[in-house]
């Protein structure tokens, strides 16, 4: 019993969306009123499935709950329950802000379990230890996010959702590969195991230990969108319904990023490979941030400019996780600073994705253009999407500023201050294109007078966000020793 309370979180969320799928078939209705009336039913079931996941987590960090479940394939620790919080309240998120998007589906049963289950295999991404049962929580979260993207079935999602697939499935073939490599060498697919043969290899072993970690930085990187594995990135933004994009962008992120903090610090981080690893990661981020932030000048699209923006934002990401390998003090400040912009990361572009449905349900359009005068039209939409494009800037006094400040310090406590300053270069050239569509919604004439309404949902989803990223703007130190704390577990 001990192990099903840990895992508790993850299967509240699993239960609920059984209980969904199930109940809707149980419960068919018909006519349009009692339609719309069993949607709001799915959709409060739905948040109250993330919240009974939240509750859960909360009453293992009150009762100090950590340690190993199901004979060591996963583990419940502050980085754990860290990662709990920031996956169901993303889903909780995306669940309001799909409420009025998925009015057009026939599928809102379907729809809210698969994001559902998602969540849930993006909790055990984080809290699995063994390598075998990280390989089911991907596929368990990555099965859910392929049918997402092709929810709508229309042309532009459907080719959306075949590439993902394909791509997909090609990274998690390369990232088993990868695991294979660290079973042969090692003899075990636990993670702990693995880091006591890492620390006991000899020289001849490490061309073998740096390959493995080239496969799984590889299969990982497909995850966190960093290049050269960000191809799939602007198609797969463009054409999915706006609320998965908007899930992907935080969710399939923070949760690669979390699977590469366990590999790699856990498991590669205490040995002679260490800085290769780093090295490698170092340059993938100093290519990310150029190449997202160079090829977003060009974007008229606001979807895909978001997109080519979190293949930048990845790279600043990946600045921490570089910086990790630098020295023993450096492991915290590293792993911390990582975990400090996920969260305010997750703020930010939520936030940014939840004003682009608000507007583009209304205009029917996704281009920058078509924003114009956006201030007149809707001052409350206008407001909340400047903030959140001002906090991916990294200008103050919003949630972005203090997290590029944090994972720059990492890197220059590292001895990486050419990195550091790659990423301040970068950050200044993003100043051009997310500021443009302020310019474009404060400055230009508006093509229609008609007002854009906001939704309850919508709006409070909204709110949420853009007080989230002012509130740790302003006052970041309690996040900040959250993830410190999180982050003291590989220490």
């Amino acid at each position: 019993m001990d192990s099903v309370n840990r895992l508790g979180p993850e299967l509240i969320l699993l239960a609920m969306a059984g209980i969904l799928v199930l109940g809707d078939i149980a419960f068919l209705v018909t006519g349009e009123r009692l339609l719309q009336r069993k949607r709001a039913v799915l959709a409060a079931a739905a948040l109250a499935g993330t919240a009974g996941s939240l509750v859960w987590s909360g009453l293992l960090v009150a009762t100090d709950t950590t340690g190993e479940a199901f004979s060591g394939t996963m583990t419940v620790d502050k980085f754990t329950l860290f990662f709990n919080f920031l996956f169901a309240g993303t889903a909780a998120i995306v669940i309001l802000a799909s409420v009025d998007y998925i009015k057009r589906s026939r599928f809102p049963a379907e729809y809210y379990g698969l994001v559902l289950a998602s969540a849930a295999g993006l909790m055990l991404l984080a809290s699995t230890i063994d390598l075998i049962a990280i390989f089911v929580a991907l596929e368990l979260t990555s099965i859910s996010l392929y049918i997402l993207v092709g929810f709508v079935k229309d042309q532009r999602s459907s080719e959306a959702g075949l590439k993902y697939l394909l791509l997909g499935a090609i990274s998690s073939a390369v990232t088993l590969y990868g695991m294979a490599f660290l079973f042969g060498l090692s003899g075990s697919t636990g993670l702990g195991e693995i880091a006591d043969a890492v620390a006991a290899a000899d020289e001849g072993e490490r061309a073998a230990y740096v390959l493995a970690a080239v496969f799984l930085a590889a299969g990982l990187g497909f995850k966190m969108a960093v290049v050269p594995f960000q191809m799939w990135v602007p198609d797969v933004y463009h054409g999915a319904p706006t609320p998965v994009t908007a899930y992907l962008s935080v969710g399939s992120k923070a949760a690669g990023f979390a699977v590469a903090l366990r590999i790699f610090v856990e498991a590669l981080g205490d040995g002679f490979i260490a800085s290769d690893w780093a090295n490698m990661f170092a340059v993938i981020a100093a290519v990310s941030m150029t190449l997202g932030n160079v090829v977003a000048l060009a974007q008229t699209n606001i979807k895909r400019l978001l997109a080519y923006s979190s293949i930048a934002q990845a790279g600043n990401f990946l600045i921490g996780l570089a910086a990790v390998a630098a020295n023993d003090p450096q492991v915290m400040l590293g792993t911390s600073s990582v975990m400090f912009f996920l969260a305010t990361y997750a703020f930010t572009n939520l936030g940014a994705f939840i004003a682009v449905i608000a507007i583009s349900n209304k205009i029917e359009s996704d281009e920058i253009d078509d924003y114009a005068g956006m201030a007149r039209r809707s001052p409350l939409l206008a407001l909340g999407l400047t903030l959140c494009l001002v906090s991916l800037t990294g200008i103050p006094p919003t949630a972005g500023f203090i997290a590029k400040v944090y994972i720059f310090n990492a890197a220059v406590q590292a001895d990486l201050v050419w990195l550091a300053v790659v990423g301040v270069l970068n950050s200044v050239l993003s100043v051009y294109y997310y500021l443009r569509v302020v310019l474009n919604m404060y400055t230009r004439e508006p093509l229609s007078e008609e007002a854009i309404p906001l939704s309850p949902a919508l709006g409070f989803a909204m709110a949420t966000a853009t007080v989230g990223l002012l509130v740790v703007g302003i006052f970041p130190f309690p996040l900040i020793e959250a993830s410190e704390a999180a982050a003291a577990v590989f220490g």
